[in-house]
C-alpha cells in the first residue's frame, strides 16, 4: 500500500554502498541515511519521472535523436495519460532548460489566465469567502499546450507526430496503473465522480481501475492525435477550442474562445541565489520558487552540519526558517502583470539577514508579520531530463487538486484544473482575483549551476511542500555530502498552516508533520521548543534529479521511493 512506500525508505542511520557522491566529493565515512535504491549512472542521457512507463517513452525519444525538450514533452505528455491525479493538459507548466549551445538558462511560465467573463463581483454575489476547489468557478486556462508548443519551437529536434507516438499509443491500446497512481485515482473518483464526462472518463464501468488493471482514454488519444497533427492553435484558436468553450457554456465555466484565443505563455529570466558557492534557480512569480531561493538565504547563516542531519536544532531551524518566508510568501507573491512583485528585495542577502534574526533557537514562533522587502524605498507532476548534447530540462506540470476540477469537456479526455482556487477574494491583496490574471502557483521546477556550468536539474512535488522540499535536498546535499537518491529517500518535514496567499493568517505556528526516519527523541526536542508535530503519512512529496557530473562527463539520476517513478540512462 500506498502508506508503506511513503516511510519505508526513511530508517535510521546507515552507511551507503554507493561509490558516487553526488555532492562531489562530501565525507561518506560518517555513514549516512539509508536509500531504497542506488543512484542511476549514465553517459549518453538520463530520464526521471514519476511512472516508469512515462521514462521509457522518453528514453526512446532520446534514442531517436531527439533533444531534452522533445523527451520531456513526451513524458509530460505519457504523465497525463497514466498519472492524470497529478497533470495533464488541462493543466499549467512550468520549465527551467538549460541549453549547451548558448551555455544559457531559459524559463518558461505556461500557466493560463483567468476567465475575462468571471469577476469578484460574481464571488461576492453568491456569497462566497474563497474559491471552490472544484467545479466550474476555480478553472483558469489550461497553459500546458502552449508550454510543449513553445519549448518544442525553441529546442525541439523532432516533429510532434513523433514525440506523441508513445502516449498516443498507450492511450489507445491501454497501459496497467502503477500502485500509488492507483490508490490516488481511487479517491479522485470519489470526489469527483458526479461532475460532467469524469466518471465516463476516469471510471468506466462504475469504478476507478485497480493497480494492475488496463486503462484506456480513447478521447485522450484523438485529443494527442490533433495536436500532433495540427498544432498548438488547434487547443487554442481550432476545433479543440470550440468543443471546450461549447462544454464551459453548457456547464457553468466562465471561459470562452476568447480565453483560449489570447492565451499565452512567457519566457523569464530564472532568478537565483548563491548557496556555499553553488547557484541554485527557479523561476520568478506568480510561482512560489522564491521562497526556496529566500530560505536559503537565511540557513547560510547557521552551522547546519555540524547541528546534525535532522536533529532536533536542525529541523526546528528549518522549521522557523520556513515559517517566516512563507508569510512574505503570503503577502507578495503573485501576478506581476497586476502589480509590483519585489523579488529582487525578497531574495536579498540583505534582507535574509534582518528576517533571519526573527529566529529564537529554542522556541517556535507562532506569529509573524510579513517583512518589509523594499529595502531601497499554493498534487503535480516533476520530471527532468538530460541529452547527449549536454541539454538538461526541469519541468513541472499540474492540475492542481487531483485530477483537477471534474469537468472533462466532451469526448477530450482531460480534466480543467481548478487552480484559480489559489486566487484570494481578499480586496487589495496582490493575488486578489482579476479577469484575465495568472493565480498565485505552487509548482516549481529548480536548477542549479557551479562556476556557470550546469550542475543539478531537480524538483520536488506537492503544494507547499515544494519550496521546503528543494531546500531540505540541497541542504542534503550541499552541507551532508548525501549523494542524489539518499538527499531523496532521507527522512523529511513538512510544515502545515502557515499564513496563505489565499488570505489565511496563521496565529498558532501551524504543525509540523515527520516522517518515521525521524527519532521519537527528536520529535521531543520539537514539541519542548513548542512545535505541534503530527504523525503524517503522506503529504511528503516527489523528487526526481539528474546531475551531470562535467569531470567524468556523466548523468547521475535519482527517483524516489515515495513516487511510482524510475529514473533511466543510456
Amino acid at each position: 500500500m500506498r502508506f508503506v512506500l511513503t516511510t519505508l525508505g526513511m530508517f535510521g542511520m546507515m552507511a551507503s554502498s554507493s561509490p558516487i557522491s553526488a555532492a562531489g566529493g562530501g565525507d561518506r565515512s560518517t555513514g549516512l541515511p539509508f536509500s531504497m535504491r542506488s543512484e542511476v549512472v549514465a553517459r549518453e542521457g538520463m530520464v526521471c519521472t514519476s511512472q516508469p512507463l512515462a521514462t521509457q517513452v522518453a528514453i526512446d525519444i532520446l534514442r531517436q535523436g531527439g533533444s531534452a525538450v522533445d523527451a520531456a514533452i513526451a513524458a509530460d505528455a505519457t504523465l497525463g495519460l497514466m498519472e492524470p491525479t497529478g497533470a495533464g493538459i488541462g493543466g499549467d507548466l512550468f520549465a527551467i532548460v538549460w541549453d549547451a549551445k548558448t551555455q544559457k538558462l531559459h524559463g518558461l511560465n505556461a500557466s493560463g489566465r483567468s476567465p475575462y467573463g468571471l469577476t469578484l463581483k460574481e464571488f461576492k454575489d453568491r456569497g462566497l469567502k474563497s474559491i471552490p476547489p472544484s467545479g466550474p468557478l476555480p478553472i483558469t486556462v489550461p497553459g500546458c499546450v502552449d508550454g510543449w508548443f513553445e519549448l518544442h519551437k525553441k529546442f525541439g529536434k523532432l516533429p510532434m507526430s513523433r514525440i506523441l507516438a508513445g502516449p498516443i499509443h498507450y492511450a489507445s491500446e491501454g497501459f496497467p496503473l502503477s500502485q500509488i497512481i492507483a490508490h490516488d485515482w481511487a479517491i479522485g473518483v470519489r470526489r469527483l465522480k458526479d461532475f460532467p464526462n469524469f466518471a465516463d472518463t476516469y471510471s468506466p464501468g462504475g469504478k476507478a481501475p485497480r493497480e494492475g488493471d488496463i486503462f484506456k482514454n480513447p478521447g485522450l488519444a484523438r485529443t494527442y492525435e490533433v495536436l500532433a497533427k495540427s498544432g498548438r492553435d488547434a487547443f487554442y484558436k481550432g476545433e479543440l477550442t470550440e468543443v471546450m468553450a461549447s462544454f464551459c457554456a453548457r456547464n457553468g465555466c466562465f471561459l470562452t474562445t476568447r480565453d483560449f484565443n489570447e492565451h499565452t505563455s512567457t519566457w523569464v529570466d530564472p532568478v537565483s541565489t548563491n548557496y556555499r558557492g553553488y547557484d541554485v534557480w527557479e523561476l520568478p512569480p506568480n510561482g512560489q520558487g522564491i521562497a526556496a531561493l529566500q530560505m536559503l538565504n537565511i540557513l547560510e547563516g547557521f552551522d547546519l552540519k555540524t547541528m546534525g542531519h535532522n536533529s532536533a536544532d536542525y529541523l526546528h531551524t528549518l522549521i522557523e526558517t520556513k515559517k517566516i518566508v512563507f508569510e512574505d510568501r503570503a503577502r507578495f507573491y503573485a501576478d506581476p502583470d497586476f502589480g509590483k512583485v519585489p523579488a529582487s528585495e525578497l531574495i536579498s542577502k540583505k534582507y535574509a539577514e534582518k528576517r533571519r534574526s526573527l529566529i529564537n533557537p529554542t522556541r517556535a514562533l507562532r506569529e509573524i508579520e510579513p517583512g518589509d522587502p523594499k529595502l531601497a524605498q499554493g498534487d503535480t507532476i516533476y520530471l527532468t531530463v538530460a541529452d547527449k548534447d549536454r541539454n538538461m530540462v526541469s519541468l513541472i506540470n499540474s492540475n492542481y487538486r487531483g485530477f483537477g476540477s471534474g469537468l472533462v469537456p466532451d469526448g477530450l479526455g482531460f480534466c480543467f484544473q481548478d487552480r484559480g482556487e489559489l486566487f484570494t477574494l481578499q480586496e487589495g491583496h496582490p493575488n486578489v482575483y482579476e479577469p484575465h490574471k495568472r493565480p498565485f502557483h505552487t509548482i516549481i521546477p529548480a536548477f542549479v549551476t557551479r562556476n556557470g556550468k550546469p550542475w543539478l536539474s531537480f524538483g520536488v512535488m506537492g503544494g507547499d511542500m515544494q519550496p521546503q522540499g528543494h531546500v531540505q535536498v540541497l541542504c542534503n546535499i550541499i552541507d551532508f555530502g548525501m549523494n542524489l537518491q539518499e538527499a531523496g529517500d532521507a527522512a523529511r518535514f513538512h510544515h502545515l498552516n502557515s499564513s496563505e496567499p489565499t488570505g489565511e493568517h496563521m496565529k498558532d505556528g501551524g504543525y509540523v508533520a515527520l516522517e518515521s526516519g525521524v527519532s521519537f527523541e527528536v520529535q521531543r526536542g520539537l514539541s519542548e521548543r513548542g512545535h505541534q508535530i503530527r504523525p503524517d503519512l503522506g503529504g511528503f512529496g516527489g523528487y526526481q534529479a539528474i546531475m551531470y557530473d562535467a569531470v567524468r562527463d556523466i548523468y547521475i539520476g535519482a527517483s524516489e521511493s515515495r513516487k511510482d517513478g524510475q529514473a533511466s540512462g543510456y
